[in-house]
């Protein structure tokens, strides 16, 4: 009998331990690679990605970080002390959902103290690296999201044409409206008529009546854009730009409307224009756009 037990606690331990090998080997084929960096204490190097710094994570007290000022895509590091021994590392979130691991070494000199991550992506075939999938976005990958936003960007098909305003030499049209996944795609383009720039402050998105009586509180409904596909920045006398702005799918009652308004930074040549909600329920599918999207 003792033998049988013996036995059997031997099978049982060999079978546990194929388990956790077999567990080890199916984790070791989701590794994330990290890049290799060296730091140094007297000079700071600079990492600049392809999108927005969404979140960082240092692993250790050896490093200290930040953004840079007035760049959301550069991330400013440096070592905390001198001569630190121990490889240490952190860990990047940007805003287009991809995840960025870096093993870090200290070195008095280092040869090199400036990194762009778009190009070491692609020397090293990285482009198609994991996704992080944000809480606002549900089940959308924000790759996918960007994807489909730098598509119809470059189409830059105009399959709405009654909605856009026109004043001060500045026009501002809705191109288009797509749905996909429970997203809102707006497709805008804004053209500058004239010699002076428009540089533009913001963009406002809101839900309001459509008719406001005299002393009555103005009801308005701010619908927040959750990603859009290029910063706002200076459309130059005589051009013309566009922007994709991606938002949580919704819609509203006849009575009311969704207003878009453009700011201009110290200017008054603001834009505005009303979308119905006809035009919200036949927004174009994106599945039925055969986008290539490689």
């Amino acid at each position: 009998m003792i033998m049988v037990t013996i036995c059997l606690i031997v099978s049982f331990g060999s079978a546990s331990a194929q388990q956790v090998a077999s567990n080890t080997t199916k984790l070791s084929m989701g590794k994330v690679e990290p890049y290799e960096m060296v730091v140094t204490y007297n000079k700071t190097s600079h990492l600049i990605f392809p999108f927005a710094i969404r979140y960082v994570d240092l692993g250790s007290e050896y490093l200290i970080a930040g953004k840079a000022e007035d760049a959301e895509n550069v991330l400013r590091i440096k070592a905390s002390v001198r001569d630190f021994k121990e490889e240490t590392n952190f860990s990047v979130i940007t805003d287009d959902g991809r995840f960025y691991n870096f093993n870090v070494r200290y070195h008095p000199r280092p040869s090199t103290l400036n990194y762009d991550l778009l190009t070491m992506q692609k020397a090293t075939h990285r482009e198609n690296v994991n996704d992080v999938l944000f809480e606002e976005l549900g089940g959308n990958s924000p790759s996918l999201a960007g994807l489909l936003m730098e598509t119809i960007y470059k189409q830059n098909k105009r399959i709405v044409k009654h909605i856009g305003s026109k004043s001060y030499g500045i026009q501002f049209l809705l191109q288009g409206i797509y749905v996909h996944n429970g997203k809102f795609y707006f497709h805008t383009e804004l053209r500058n008529r004239r010699n002076v720039p428009f540089n533009i402050d913001f963009v406002n998105f809101k839900v309001m009546d459509k008719k406001v009586a005299k002393r009555t509180v103005v009801q308005e409904k701010p619908m927040i854009p959750l990603r859009m596909y290029k910063p706002l920045g200076e459309i130059k006398g005589n051009t013309t730009d566009q922007n994709v702005f991606l938002l949580d799918q919704f819609t509203i009652t006849d009575d009311k409307v969704l207003v878009i308004e453009v700011f201009e930074k110290n200017g008054g040549r603001q834009q505005v224009i009303q979308v119905e909600n006809s035009d919200l329920v036949h927004a174009k599918l994106i599945n039925d756009m055969h986008l290539k999207i490689n």
